[in-house]
């Protein structure tokens, strides 16, 4: 009897016809024999109208109580489902996080996992219950609710599925694995039958929607094999692993990401150190930096650029509007890049992309590389035909 643990997104149980069909994949995995954990995310659009509640009341209400009030959703969830199971005639429970036993930091709206005590688990599932676990939340070491952040049920299905040494963990999603590009945006992209912890982390993190980029750092870090698969369509996914038996492609995938923001800092001293207090003060304040760009000293002054979140831009701009005298924020910019480790043994890559750009008079405003990544900031009008042109230029079709 293998032990599998399932996670369906707010799209996959976004109404009852949609709950009905979650609690029947659950249930037939049940059935089968094998013992079940499944996480479960807020229906549709729950998150974003407790969001709206919320500032409706208080314009800039505190992480703790936004995190009080986001887990609700979560918690209508996972007992919904857990009355779908029931009705279906199998034996459920449904735990909160903290039921669950995650312990976490007190970073409130971005806790971090510090500890899962899985005795509760342990025993439902010796009861041969199925159990239902309300998503990216637990609680501090204050007795508070704190949750991971949005994505954040990724991570909290790839944590249990750690601790409880399970045999496999299947993301669900509304599409049917990881693909080339965006299948909704992008005409012939392609459905990747394997890839690795290190590719998908790069297109996580660059803004391909399918899996949270916590979640994949922490299924690499415990050697969790994932399944990336459709809760619509019964068809076999993506697998997510360290290694792969495919001979590695060029390129893996093509992503855009249109929630950044381009910080511009001019006329900052040209003197040792500046970069530094400029980035400490971001990361004491655990705003994450991407593309950085300093540019050539004269007259004894340089500009540094820098991109980060929006939703971090107006903090930005708090921490630095009093040490600079110019600070000139862009938020109509986009971040395209294309992920693969077959980078590293093709020379031309970098080129190829560009000449793809410039085939669709695209400028590019920033570029960052790694081993196996490029990044380029472009307008953000431009995006969608950046990645269509990027794309074809890499997948023939």
């Amino acid at each position: 009897m293998a032990l599998i643990v399932q996670k369906f997104g707010g799209s996959s149980v976004a109404n009852k016809e949609k709950v009905f069909n979650v609690a029947k994949i659950i249930t037939d995995t049940y059935n089968a024999g094998n013992s079940v954990i499944a996480v479960v995310s807020a229906q549709g659009d729950t998150t974003d109208d407790l969001i709206a509640a919320a500032h409706a009341i208080n314009e800039k209400p505190s992480k703790r109580e936004m995190d009080v009030l986001m887990s609700a959703g979560e918690q209508m969830s996972a007992s919904l489902m857990a009355m779908a199971i029931e009705k279906l005639g199998c034996p459920v429970v449904s735990l909160l996080g903290w039921q669950a036993g995650f312990q976490t930091s007190s970073a409130y709206s971005l806790a971090r996992i510090k500890s899962i005590d899985t005795g509760r688990m342990t025993r439902e599932l010796d009861q041969n219950r199925i159990i239902i676990v309300a998503g990216f939340q637990g609680i501090c070491k204050y007795g508070d609710v704190t949750t991971f952040g949005r994505g954040g049920s990724d991570t909290t299905a790839d944590a249990i599925a750690a601790a409880m040494h399970a045999d496999r963990c299947q993301i669900f999603t509304d599409v049917e694995g990881v693909f080339t590009a965006d299948p909704r945006k992008v005409k012939n992209a392609q459905k990747l039958e394997e890839i690795t912890y290190d590719e998908m982390l790069e297109l996580a993190t660059l803004g391909a929607a399918v899996l949270n980029n916590r979640s994949v750092e922490m299924a690499k870090k415990y050697n969790v094999e994932l399944e990336v698969l459709s809760s619509l369509n019964p068809v076999p996914g993506t697998i997510v692993k360290e290694k792969i038996k495919m001979e590695k492609m060029l390129v893996r995938g093509v992503t855009k990401d249109a929630d950044t923001t381009r910080i511009s800092i001019v006329g900052v001293p040209d003197v040792p150190g500046v970069a530094f207090r400029i980035f400490d003060k971001l990361a004491a304040k655990n705003i994450n930096v991407d593309i950085i760009l300093q540019s050539y000293g004269h007259n004894g002054q340089q500009d540094i650029t820098f991109t980060v979140a929006r939703s971090n831009a107006d903090a930005v701009l708090e921490l630095l509007n009093n040490d600079y005298d110019k600070v000139v924020v862009d938020n109509a910019v986009a971040k395209i890049s294309i992920v693969g480790a077959g980078m590293e043994t093709h020379p031309g890559t970098a080129s190829k992309m560009f000449e793809a750009l410039y085939g669709v008079d695209v400028n590019i405003l920033m570029i960052a590389t790694s081993e196996i990544k490029i990044s380029v900031l472009i307008d953000e009008k431009d995006a969608d035909k950046a990645v269509s042109a990027v794309h074809a230029a890499f997948f023939a079709e």
